[in-house]
């Protein structure tokens, strides 16, 4: 399970003394401790957990925008840091030509023709891409392929 894969990388960055990655794994596991309490559970499911490190690589990007605009390199690196930690859990993410082929997929699969299908689309595609691609870049490749059809 994912949570145990964190907990022993967590465990070897202790003994190994890497301060900054035994800091930072200790905040993924408290956001995964905390999830689990929210879902009254003592391990979560892998796809539970990858929600959790899904949306803490998000607030990461969102802050590694902001401080590129502000230029102070030593809280960038630490960022690029942190989320190279998190990737290492996280999938690999699909390219846009496969993730065209499960939205065409579910495009047929669900009979869909216009935008006024698009919820059943992205609903279909999201579980077929099962957290290997943003819901933002489906819904982008979905709109796009239904406004076409339109």
């Amino acid at each position: 399970m994912l949570e145990d894969d964190i907990y022993k990388d967590y465990v070897q960055a202790l003994k190994s003394k890497d301060k900054d990655k035994v800091e930072f794994l200790s905040f993924i596991r408290a956001g995964l401790k905390n999830r689990g309490i929210e879902l009254k559970k003592d391990k979560l499911e892998d796809s539970e957990a990858l929600s959790v490190l899904k949306k803490e690589k998000k607030g990461l990007l969102d802050s590694k925008e902001i401080i590129e605009k502000s230029g102070r390199k030593g809280r960038l690196e630490q960022i690029n840091s942190e989320i190279n930690i998190i990737n290492a859990y996280l999938p690999e993410p699909l390219s846009n030509e496969e993730m065209v082929k499960f939205i065409d997929e579910s495009i047929s699969e669900t009979g869909a023709v216009s935008l006024k299908d698009m919820g059943k689309v992205m609903k279909l595609s999201l579980e077929k891409m099962s957290n290997r691609a943003e819901a933002k870049e489906i819904s982008r490749i979905v709109k796009e392929k239904l406004s076409a059809g339109s």
